[in-house]
């Protein structure tokens, strides 16, 4: 398998475990279980939400490692960074979430993570633990990028509320989303050291 498809399998199951994450903290109630064929729609819109997340989740990261590619001679054009500012501002446009500070943090998430994933390109190993490994060599070196990793998305949560607006149900989902992300970050950290 070619390590940008390794990298590309092993975000969207991160990106699936945080979702399924999300949704186990918000169990279905238990009167639904008594409706004939309710568990079949919940099953459904189950799916469809980590199917969403996973496409949300993934639109930074599919950026970056475009980018790391094109950076690493993989890539059959070069991709630029105003080309990279261009996709976000139509992404961002087309969830209604144009404006110029989430713009920002997306492009930091983009570029933090390009350099990530063009570091992993280059490294040696058959998995993405391998590969990670290989890479920063140690707990502590891949801590750092993780930290970096999170203030930025921090950046971006601090954003999304200034254009959503600050309220308790997107604070929560915001929250439980950074729960299950530095939750998962950790076992993966634990998993490869």
């Amino acid at each position: 398998m070619e390590k940008h498809n390794m990298i590309l399998a092993a975000e969207e199951q991160f990106a699936r475990e945080v979702t399924l994450g999300r949704i186990v903290k918000r169990p279905m109630a238990v009167w639904s279980y008594l409706i004939p064929g309710m568990f079949i729609i919940d099953y459904l819109r189950r799916g469809s939400a980590i199917r969403l997340y996973t496409k949300h989740f993934m639109f930074p990261r599919n950026l970056a490692l475009n980018m790391a590619r094109s950076m690493s001679g993989v890539a059959e054009k070069k991709i630029e960074t105003s080309q990279i500012s261009k996709d976000i501002s139509t992404g961002l446009q087309s969830l209604k979430l144009d404006s110029p500070n989430i713009q920002k943090a997306l492009e930091k998430i983009v570029h933090l993570l390009a350099d990530h994933y063009f570091k992993l390109i280059k490294s040696e190993g058959n998995d993405y633990c391998q590969l990670i490994r290989n890479t920063y060599q140690n707990r502590r070196a891949f801590q750092s990028h993780l930290d970096l990793l999170m203030d930025a998305e921090q950046e971006a949560d601090r954003a999304i509320l200034e254009k959503l607006g600050d309220t308790e149900k997107v604070r929560e989902k915001l929250s439980i989303e950074r729960q299950q992300i530095e939750m998962r970050r950790r076992n993966l950290a634990g998993e490869i050291f």
